[in-house]
């Protein structure tokens, strides 16, 4: 019969398990450590206090922290597919007569793209790269000014909310860089951050989050909504089955766009 594992030494195995799995269920812990489910929630609590992980609904998920901006051309080039069918998912949630903030990013880009020309929608963005990309589309369109940020291909500052001051939206489209349940969801400048939170404070409806699986459980620089604000998340099939559950709990709906697999012939 083998020995019990000294707290310390479960504790390192769990972090070792996150950092291969990126996030464990409590069960497979408990089998992992043969130890009870209350001693593995006990170690899930000190852990997260120590800031290493963030529990779940079922279990834990590792803290990534993203502590910069990648620049936009970098960021075009991580999940494509999952951004496209996202953006396709979440174009489809508005509605004719709807007025929709949506703010930057290469998912909201996406979201931007896939709206139908004939649409009698109205759009108010901070998204420079969407505008460039849109060419004439069949829906009216507002750029909101501000000061452009090159990293992002966006716009913000004060020119950025002082025109936004003058709208309510009735749903909000937003790309994050990181979504959890403790730290909700984040980006990473402040000035995106001040332009986001401004965009929420003015919809007299649906707050969209609009981000591939990849995003779940990293945490950036700057809070712009929790958890508790956010309606729907909109995205795609490799978001885990926890996470799904860990946001229903919330009171947050997932909507997961099918990712195509292409067989290679043998």
């Amino acid at each position: 019969m083998s020995k019990p594992l000294i707290p310390a030494q479960r504790r390192e195995r769990i972090q070792e398990y996150l950092a291969i799995h990126q996030i464990a269920r409590s069960a497979d812990l408990c089998e992992v450590l043969d130890t009870s489910e209350a001693t593995v929630r006990r170690d899930l609590e000190w852990l997260e206090q120590k800031g290493v992980l963030e529990r779940t609904h079922g279990g834990a998920i590792l803290s990534q922290h993203l502590t910069f901006e990648q620049e936009y051309q970098q960021r075009v080039q991580h999940h494509p597919e999952e951004k496209r069918r996202i953006g396709e998912l979440a174009a489809s949630l508005i509605e004719e007569g709807d007025i929709v903030f949506i703010n930057s990013g290469t998912t909201a880009t996406q979201v931007l793209q896939h709206i139908r020309n004939d649409s009698r929608i109205t759009v108010f963005t901070n998204n420079v790269n969407a505008a460039l990309e849109l060419g004439e589309p069949g829906f009216h369109y507002y750029l909101i000014g501000g000061e452009f940020q090159p990293r992002s291909y966006s716009l913000a500052g004060r020119f950025a909310i002082e025109n936004l001051s003058q709208v309510y939206a009735n749903k909000v489209i937003l790309g994050v860089d990181g979504i959890s349940v403790k730290h909700g969801c984040t980006v990473p400048t402040n000035a995106e951050a001040e332009v986001v939170r401004y965009m929420i404070e003015r919809t007299k409806g649906q707050v969209i989050i609009a981000s591939d699986h990849s995003k779940w459980g990293v945490v950036s620089n700057f809070q712009v909504a929790s958890i508790e604000e956010v309606d729907r998340f909109v995205s795609d099939d490799g978001l885990v089955s926890s996470a799904v559950e860990s946001l229903s709990a919330c009171g947050v709906s997932s909507l997961l766009a099918s990712i195509a697999t292409t067989s290679i012939p043998a």
